[in-house]
C-alpha cells in the first residue's frame, strides 16, 4: 500500500474530526503510539487499523488507500441518460466498494467465469456457447436454472457473483458490474416476475462475457434499439438458451398435444412468460407459427389460472417485489467481523441497521464479539 497517501488521508480525517491525534487514535480503538509510528512511516497500518479508521471517519478503506471512488459507467439506455442514471449507480457503487474493502482484508470474491471468451462471428452463437458452458456449471453443481424460480440464489451459489434485488428508479431493469475485485448483478424489484428473471439471466450473460468492464446500466432490455447492439444480442441469446435449453425442451415436449392447459403448465414449470416460451418453441421448430401467435398472446395471469398455479404465481410476484441483499456479501462481511479483520459497521450498513443494535443482539444471543487486537 502507498504509505504516504494513507498517512496523508488519515491526517485529513484527524483534522476534520477536531480531535488530537491521540484522541482520534483512542476513539478508533488504536494505541496512540502505534498510530504515531504508522503516520511517521515506521509502522504499517494493519487491515484492521484501516477498517477502524474508515469507520470512525465515515469513509471507505479504498479511500484511505488513495483510490479514486468515481464509478466507471457504461450506460446502455433506450433514451439519453439523465439524472436518474446517477441514482441507479449509487447502489452498485456501494456494494462493489464493500467488495473491494473485503478483498483488501483478504476476503476475495472467487467468481466462476469462463477461461476463454466465446468464439465465432455470430453474436447469437456466442451467447449460445456461453449458455452451454453455464448450464454445465449449474448442472455439475446440482442446480437446474430452467426449473428454478429463485435465479438470484442459483447465480450466487454456482457462479459466486453477488446478486441484489433493489428498487431501481424509472423502470430500469437492471445492471451488471465487473471490476477488479467485484462482480455484481442488480435487478429491479418488479410485479412482472418473468421479466425480472430474464433480466437476471441477461445480466449474467454480460458478466460471463466480460462486457463493459465497469458498470453497465440498462433501462429497458426489451427496447428494440437497445437489443440491436451486439453485446445485447449475445446477452439475450444467452438468457434464452440458459432459461430454455434446447435439449431439455425437446425432451419434455416430445409427443405433446399442445392443448392450451398443457402449454400453460409448461410455462410455469419453466418459470417463463407464455410469450417467451411460445417464441422459443417456434424458433426451435417445435410448434408452427400460427400456434406461436395464438399462445404468445396468453398473459401470465391467464396461464396461472389455466395451469392451476394461481397460488404459485402470487408467491412469485411477492418474491419479485421484495428487495434482496447479496447473500455472499452478507456472509463475507460477517465472517470478516467474526475473524476480527473488520468492524461490525460494514455488515450493519449492508442490512440497514445500527451496528450497536446488532452488537447488543449478538451479545444477548451469547455470541461474544471478537477480541480487539
Amino acid at each position: 500500500m502507498n504509505g504516504d497517501v494513507v498517512a496523508q488521508r488519515v491526517r485529513q480525517l484527524i483534522t476534520n474530526s477536531g480531535q488530537s491525534q491521540g484522541e482520534f487514535a483512542v476513539l478508533a480503538g488504536l494505541d496512540p503510539s502505534k498510530m504515531s509510528k504508522s503516520l511517521s512511516g515506521t509502522r504499517r497500518f494493519t487491515s484492521l487499523d484501516l477498517a477502524r479508521l474508515a469507520e470512525l471517519g465515515g469513509v471507505t478503506v479504498d479511500w484511505l488507500l488513495g483510490a479514486d471512488e468515481t464509478p466507471a459507467l457504461a450506460a446502455r439506455l433506450s433514451s439519453p441518460p439523465d439524472s436518474s442514471v446517477g441514482s441507479v449507480t449509487l447502489e452498485a457503487d456501494r456494494l462493489t466498494q464493500l467488495r473491494a474493502d473485503l478483498a483488501f482484508l483478504g476476503y476475495e470474491q472467487h467468481s466462476v467465469l469462463p477461461r476463454t471468451p466465446p468464439i465465432g462471428d455470430r453474436w447469437i452463437g456466442q451467447g449460445q456457447q456461453l449458455a452451454a458452458w453455464a448450464l454445465d456449471q449449474a448442472r455439475n453443481a446440482g442446480a437446474d436454472p430452467s426449473h428454478t424460480r429463485d435465479l438470484a440464489e442459483l447465480i450466487e451459489n454456482v457462479f459466486k457473483i453477488d446478486v441484489a434485488i433493489s428498487d431501481l428508479p424509472n423502470g430500469f431493469d437492471g445492471l451488471a458490474c465487473t471490476k477488479e475485485h467485484a462482480r455484481l448483478i442488480v435487478a429491479g424489484t418488479s410485479t412482472v416476475p418473468s421479466r425480472q428473471r430474464f433480466t437476471l439471466a441477461h445480466e449474467l450473460g454480460h458478466v460471463l462475457a466480460g462486457d463493459d468492464q465497469g458498470l453497465l446500466v440498462e433501462a429497458d432490455i426489451y427496447d428494440k434499439r437497445h437489443s440491436r447492439q451486439s453485446s445485447e444480442i449475445r446477452a439475450n441469446a444467452f438468457a434464452t438458451a440458459f432459461l430454455l435449453p434446447e435439449d431439455m425442451l425437446r425432451s419434455e415436449t416430445s409427443g405433446m398435444t399442445w392443448a392450451k392447459e398443457a402449454f400453460a403448465k409448461l410455462a410455469f414449470r419453466w418459470w417463463v412468460s407464455p410469450s417467451a416460451l411460445a417464441w422459443r418453441l417456434h424458433n426451435l421448430n417445435l410448434i408452427p407459427k400460427d400456434l406461436c401467435d395464438r399462445y404468445r398472446g396468453i398473459t401470465t395471469e391467464s396461464a396461472a389460472l389455466l395451469a392451476g398455479e394461481l397460488g404459485s404465481f402470487t408467491e412469485w410476484i411477492d418474491a419479485a417485489s421484495h428487495r434482496r441483499i447479496p447473500q455472499l456479501l452478507l456472509r463475507d462481511t460477517f465472517q470478516a467481523y467474526l475473524d476480527g479483520a473488520s468492524t461490525l459497521r460494514p455488515f450493519a450498513n449492508l442490512i440497514g441497521m445500527d451496528s450497536e443494535t446488532i452488537r447488543q443482539a449478538l451479545e444477548q444471543a451469547g455470541e461474544e464479539p471478537p477480541l480487539a487486537s
